[in-house]
This record gives structure tokens, sequence and C-alpha cells, in this order.
């Protein structure tokens, strides 16, 4: 029996963990396949406050587990195959393991997966030219030819920021039109940065003995290949929460993101919170993950204690 399990790391489940375990709740962290979560295939992290010569993701997130650890907290590597919510204490049954874990509380902080093109090149070079991360790692790119894969609104937005580093930023995708609402895309269409390679579906990140150069597109229109050139490639065809273990159990959104009571990290199980990139469809940056973990830490003390009154009629009518 824990008075808490989270379940997944990065920046948000890592800090939830410090937090819990400095107020003397010895959680157990449950890592995933990727322990660290989507920062551990980041090179280098500039944004995050408190380094300002930068620091390695990998690293990073090492850090965050050490400072965890140091104050108990404990660490199970494991994949989450079933959760059963409906009765305290909460059961998490792991891969691997007979009996199921036992919980007071649960913290869910599984994270969103990004999603990729599945083609030649690419996920060798994430991280080496190849980003799903326009805030992340635009900087990079500074005075550079960039790529921008995607036909949303998630895409256009991303292109009009990475104009702001880039020489010039093509936008690719595989139909001659566009999902993105009519004002992302004038805002695009605006912006004399922004060149168009529509019609055109991505085949392979191409790359040569000096990096990255650039990708191979069919052209539907003329039925032929040919090679966009650039110097990065960004993936902007949107993220996947990672939710499916959850069954029908908490309430998510349409596209699968937890729906957490405003102001909170509560969600509408009384003792189970989330935080980090499960629940959050705006930011999804390392610092607003750990932000969003310290409060999430915080919300199951008070839970624990007896402190926290959970109505949700409210929220949910709004």
């Amino acid at each position: 029996m824990y008075k808490s399990i989270v379940i997944g790391t990065g920046p948000s489940g890592l800090t939830a963990a410090i937090y819990l375990a400095r107020a003397n709740l010895s959680p157990l962290v449950i890592e995933g396949i990727q322990p660290g979560g989507q920062l551990t295939t980041t090179t280098e992290v500039e944004n995050f406050p408190g380094f300002p010569q930068g620091i390695m993701g990998p690293e990073l997130m090492d850090n965050m587990r050490k400072q965890a650890e140091r104050f108990g907290a404990e660490f199970r590597n494991g994949w989450v195959e079933e959760v059963d919510f409906s009765k305290r204490p909460f059961t998490i049954k792991v891969e691997g393991q007979e009996a199921p874990l036992q919980a007071e509380t649960v913290i869910i902080s599984t994270g969103a997966s990004a999603k990729y093109l599945g083609i030649p090149g690419e996920q060798e070079n994430v991280g080496r030219g190849v980003s799903t991360c326009a805030t992340c790692d635009g900087f990079f790119f500074r005075g550079k030819k960039i790529i921008v894969v995607g036909g949303g609104d998630s895409a256009m937005e991303e292109a009009s920021f990475l104009t702001r580093f880039a020489s010039d930023v093509t936008l690719v995708h595989r139909r001659d039109e566009l999902k993105a609402s009519k004002i992302m895309q004038d805002r695009a269409r605006d912006n004399e940065k922004v060149k168009w390679a529509l019609n055109r579906t991505p085949l392979e990140v191409v790359t040569d003995e000096k990096g990255l150069k650039g990708l191979k597109v069919h052209n539907n229109e003329a039925n032929k290949e040919e090679i966009v050139e650039a110097d990065g490639v960004f993936i902007a065809i949107g993220h996947t929460p990672n939710t499916a273990f959850l069954g029908s159990q908490i309430t998510t959104d349409d596209h699968g993101y937890i729906v957490v009571k405003p102001g909170t990290t509560e969600t509408n199980i009384p003792g189970v919170f989330a935080c980090g990139d499960v629940q959050d469809t705006k930011y999804r940056q390392a610092i607003t993950a750990a932000g969003s973990g310290c409060m999430a830490a915080m919300d199951c003390e008070k839970f624990l204690e007896g402190d926290m009154v959970h109505d949700w009629s409210e929220s949910l009518d709004q």
C-alpha cells in the first residue's frame, strides 16, 4: 500500500515525486518504456530556468530523478496495463507483475506522444535536425531554411513562429487544401517568409555527411519525386495523449486529453490527479509541466490530509 503512486515521469512526474517525497509521502514512480519522457530525446535545452549555458535533455531528467530519489522516492520500471479507480485503495496492474499495486492516491503524468510521419530517416534524426517542437528548437535554426510538415492550425502556428528565426519556412502538406482555420491560414499566407509546397507527400528525410539536407517528397500534381532542401524539418501533425490504459474511468476531451478541474490538477475521480502534457493541450513545455507536477503533489497532499473538497458540479457546467 502506497500513499501515492505517480504513473509516468518527465518533468511533471519527477517534480511531483520530489514534492511528495519531501512531504514524507514516500511515493512510488512507475516509469514507462521511455523513462524521463520526451526530453530524453532532446539534445540541448536552453529555455529551462537555472541553466544559463543550457543543459542536455537526458541530463536534466537524470538530475530530477536523482533529486526525487534523494528525498525517498522509489522508482520501478514497467508499463501500466490496467487501473481500477472504482474504489479506494486504487489498484494498478503493471506488466510482468502478478500482484497489482495499491495506492490511496494516484498522479497521472504519462504525457503525450508527438505524431510522426513514419518515413525513413525521421526517427534517426530526431534532435539532429528533425523536431516536433518549434518553441523548443526554433532558436537553433537562426538564419537557416526550415520545413514544417502539416496542414492544421498547429502547423500554421509553428510555421509563423519559426519565421522569427529562419531565413525562410516551407510548409509541406500532402493535400492541396489545408485543414487549418481561415484565420490561421491567412496569418501564414501574409508572412512573406512562408513558402508553400502543397500536394506533396513526404517520403524520406534526406541527409549527407554534413547533416540534414532536406525532405524527399512526391509531387502529386506532377507525379514525380523531388527534394525540398532545408536545414531542419519540423513535424506538426499533432500529439496523442497517453491515456489509453485508463479505459473510460477518467474524463477526457474529444482528443483523449485528461480534463482537470480549472485551476487544479483534480480529475473526475477524487484522489486521482493529472499533470503535464497528458492534460495540457496548449503549452506543452518542460517548465509548465514541472509547475503542474508541483500542483499535483500539493493537491495530492491536501487530499490525503482531508483538506480538499471535491466538487465538480460547477466547473463541469461551465
